[in-house]
């Protein structure tokens, strides 16, 4: 599947009193991933937004098998896990500078008609890039 890979570091406010990373943090560098990953195919949410389809989360399972701790570089692997319809899912995976798996996720998002606030299909200029980059 296509996959796209972020780097980041873990800032101060980001974590807790042992500084390893708040587990609500995760959330926000899943999104930081989807957002560069749609942007690096030349789709952004706010065109998206302005198109009248909006893509919420609808589900979110994390696993954490090490902590990321302040000041850590990571490495975050976002990957399309199937072709999008009226959903899109992505897995993920955040590793540390020595290349240890830390985290592991997937994410569905919904794409959403903003007039009617009723699922729709994916809007075809995104399918046509995933079957253009699939094949």
């Amino acid at each position: 599947m296509i996959s796209d890979k972020i780097q980041f570091r873990v800032r101060y406010g980001e974590t807790d009193q042992m500084s390893y990373v708040y587990h609500g943090n995760y959330a926000a560098y899943f999104e930081m991933g989807r957002t560069e990953w749609l942007r690096k195919l030349g789709v952004s949410y706010k065109i998206m937004e302005e198109e009248g389809v909006m893509l919420p989360v609808i589900s979110l399972n994390t696993n954490y098998i090490k902590p990321a701790k302040y000041d850590d570089v990571l490495t975050l692997k976002t990957t399309l896990s199937k072709r999008p319809s009226a959903k899109i899912t992505f897995d993920f995976e955040i590793h540390n500078e020595q290349n240890e798996l830390l985290t592991t996720a997937t994410a569905t998002l919904v794409f959403v008609n903003m007039k009617t606030n009723k699922p729709t299909r994916a809007p075809k200029y995104i399918t046509d890039i995933v079957d253009k980059l699939m094949a």
